[in-house]
């Protein structure tokens, strides 16, 4: 903890989940995790066999019982929404810097395309870990609960994800500390906790979008971590090309693979595309409110693949032999300044991103 001094916390409106959707939509059967069983007598290893199919056909699945109370949720909920009720020009004051590959900081609504000559509709701020090498001014709202968000973040980086990555390293068959190496809390690296908003279209003008908020895509990192969000919107796409809704189940996280471990085990493990598209009818009039965390490995990790016993048995070797040198950090730089830049037109698209390796973006 750092030794600078906070402000005085302002009293914060209790947050309040909105109604899920009453549509009857298509959902993805998607595997969901009971972490409270990680230290049972066996339980990681019934764990990592009930994941492998998913991390290897779809890429995402849920937790549940992952340590946190909704109230604490449901907090850093209600500090998201009151950084995004400021006016434009106090948080453009901590506008990142985005045309460089960093993320560190807020996002304008804007900063991207969804489709050629239409900016999206999603404002973020990004709230890197507290460490040094890592730090930055932050709004008012971060500082003054700063010992909450500093607590939260810790609690998803020294636990969560360190169980999840121990899963993961026991269905590659590597030693369970394998990838908990180099996504440490105290590891230089563009981890962070994201509050991100959605903001809600006319009928008319999704029409003109498409019904899409964000084009498909993979993320960057090694895992994303999405707390529950119960106005439905996001997609992703399944083994056969179709889309299907992410369901939002009280209590759960919805998790997905990153490119870093795609590239780490030769395409093993999936970095799924996936989508945000308008809400149905009765949660089209809403703004989105979100909460994620993105864990991103060490920044001078290298993205050449594992030597792992499983990849090895089924013959699998770096998909691009050429990047086995770039950084992780390099990657994620690359990717994070290409998105400010304008998508390919039409479905299935790819665009080159550094050293080889092309992000595809999906209608």
């Amino acid at each position: 903890m750092s030794d600078v001094p906070m402000s005085p916390a302002r009293p914060l409106p209790k947050y309040v989940q909105e109604k899920e959707s009453s549509y009857d939509l298509e959902w993805a059967d998607l595997v969901t995790l009971d972490l409270s069983q990680f230290d049972t007598p066996g339980g990681k290893e019934r764990l990592a066999a009930q994941l492998k199919e998913a991390v290897h056909k779809v890429g995402f699945f849920y937790i549940v019982n992952y340590g946190l109370s909704q109230e604490e949720v449901d907090r850093q909920f209600a500090i998201g929404k009151e950084f995004f009720a400021l006016p434009t020009e106090e948080k453009l004051k901590y506008r990142a810097d985005l045309e460089h590959g960093n993320y560190n900081g807020y996002r304008p609504k804007g900063s991207g395309e969804v489709l050629p000559g239409k900016r999206d509709n999603v404002e973020m701020l990004n709230v890197f870990k507290y460490l040094p090498e890592l730090d930055r001014n932050r709004p008012d709202i971060i500082e003054e609960n700063r010992e909450e968000v500093e607590r939260f973040q810790r609690k998803i980086a020294e636990d969560i994800v360190q169980k999840l990555l121990t899963l993961i390293a026991i269905i590659l068959e590597l030693p369970e500390d394998a990838l908990t190496n180099g996504h440490r809390y105290d590891d230089v690296s563009e981890c962070h906790l994201r509050y991100m908003i959605y903001r809600h279209r006319t009928p008319e003008e999704n029409a003109e979008y498409q019904n899409i908020y964000s084009k498909g895509h993979s993320d960057f990192g090694s895992l994303t971590l999405l707390f529950r969000q119960p106005v439905a919107a996001l997609q992703i796409r399944m083994p056969d090309g179709s889309w299907k809704w992410v369901k939002p189940h009280p209590g759960s996280i919805t998790v997905n693979i990153a490119d870093v471990l795609q590239f780490w085990t030769a395409g093993y493990l999936k970095s799924s595309i996936h989508r945000v598209v308008a809400p149905p009818p009765d949660q089209a009039h809403i703004d989105r409110l979100g909460l994620l965390y993105f864990l991103r490995p060490a920044k001078d990790l290298k993205l050449k693949a594992l030597d792992s016993p499983l990849m090895q048995r089924l013959g699998l070797k770096d998909e691009n032999p050429a990047a086995s040198d770039i950084t992780a950090g390099d990657w994620v730089r690359a990717r994070v300044k290409g998105n400010q830049d304008k998508v390919p037109e039409g479905g299935n698209k790819e665009k080159p991103v550094i050293g080889g390796i092309k992000a595809k973006y999906y209608d």
